[in-house]
């Protein structure tokens, strides 16, 4: 493998780095004294700088106004987004748009993307199922007929079910294949009901009861599903690294200021250690989250298949943020729980990329069987 960025990813991770530089993390109120939503709608005046710049086509082919990037592109975007926590479904649109460019039919990606592209389509994606521990394509059943398709059931915790235009939402028909249906929000027989994550912002627990799409709405194509299950977890590790390298550039700063005994904490040993290995940490998650995407980007055949690298990701995401986080408060002492202070947002941000990857010792699990599976020889 190559972690040796083009020019153009490069640009890219330039680009969003100046577009993310003027967004406060706390411009909303904190989650820890808002008992439901921070706020009704995402963040619309950053969500149109990202179209202006072409972020939102970044996956996007250019005969569609996009950029034509590849998902490596995207976890560098995403890691600067994690930052600031930013409030936006960049994650899951360019995901869905990614799927759209390469797995839906050409109508329906000519008619679809140069709207996401210039900001105007909202694209989000129902991937947690209806328990946490089923595949999600269990949750909603399938039927098609002549010209289209019925949909019926429910899932969780979907992000920004709420300002999306459109809802990915995978579904298993009675032959055990899982299509991808695209539901405009307001569909008849579509509800969604308001749910809420550690971070404050307003999920949706969708409803469908016998909820017709035209055909041309459903992606067939049984690659479609793997791919934006993909895309979505190897994004998610780039918000958590990002999201991370922010924290714990905001307790090397405290810490290096906060003196005690005439000296600052910094230099104290118990300090220095534990800092230290939240940076191995770090190393860690980007070095694991730059071999899935390079797997999901390259399609690179391996001695194990990519779901080991997914695996890996997941497992050093979610235990690593939440570790870096745990040790930034510990770190900050009280100061890391003052509401005026943006460190409890990373806090609660990192509990729900935790808890969206899943827990670590479950994908544990996974790659021992990929493991058992795939003898290496």
């Amino acid at each position: 493998m190559d972690f040796t960025f083009t020019e153009e990813q490069q640009a890219a991770a330039e680009t969003a780095r100046a577009v993310f530089a003027d967004v406060a993390p706390d411009a909303v109120p904190s989650p820890a004294l808002t008992p439901t939503a921070v706020a009704d709608d995402l963040d619309r005046d950053l969500w149109r700088r990202l179209a202006a710049t072409d972020l939102l086509g970044l996956l996007a082919g250019p005969e569609h106004g996009g950029t034509g990037l590849d998902p490596i592109a995207l976890c560098l975007v995403l890691r600067e987004s994690g930052r600031v926590l930013a409030r936006v479904p960049l994650l899951e649109t360019a995901a869905v748009t990614h799927v759209l460019r390469h797995h839906a039919p050409a109508a329906t990606a000519a008619a679809l993307l140069p709207e996401v592209a210039a900001g105007r389509l909202v694209l989000t994606a129902a991937t947690h199922g209806s328990t946490g521990h089923e595949p999600a394509e269990r949750a909603v059943t399938a039927r098609h007929d002549s010209t289209h398709w019925t949909l019926d059931g429910g899932t969780d915790h979907v992000p920004w079910a709420h300002p999306a235009d459109l809802i990915a939402v995978p579904a298993r028909t009675a032959e055990g294949r899982t299509v991808l249906a695209l539901l405009p929000r307001d569909h008849p027989g579509l509800a969604l009901d308001a749910q809420y994550g550690t971070h404050g912002e307003r999920l949706a627990r969708l409803r469908l009861d016998a909820v017709r799409i035209p055909a041309d709405r459903v992606l067939d194509d049984t690659a479609a599903w793997p791919a934006l299950r993909a895309l979505l977890t190897t994004g998610t590790c780039a918000l958590a690294l990002g999201l991370g390298e922010q924290v714990l550039a905001m307790t090397s700063q405290y810490t290096g200021k906060r003196e005690q005994f005439g000296h600052p904490v910094a230099t104290f040993q118990a300090v220095a250690v534990q800092t230290a290995d939240r940076y191995i940490d770090l190393r860690a998650m980007e070095a694991t989250l730059w071999q899935a995407a390079w797997r999901v980007t390259t399609g690179a055949d391996t001695a194990l298949p990519v779901e080991a690298d997914l695996a890996v990701a997941k497992i050093w995401a979610a235990e690593g943020v939440r570790r870096v986080v745990q040790t930034a408060q510990h770190l900050h002492g009280g100061f890391g729980a003052d509401t005026d202070y943006p460190l409890h947002r990373y806090h609660a941000w990192a509990k729900y990329l935790e808890l969206s990857l899943g827990p670590a010792a479950a994908h544990e699990d996974a790659l021992g069987d990929l493991i058992a599976a795939h003898p290496l020889s």
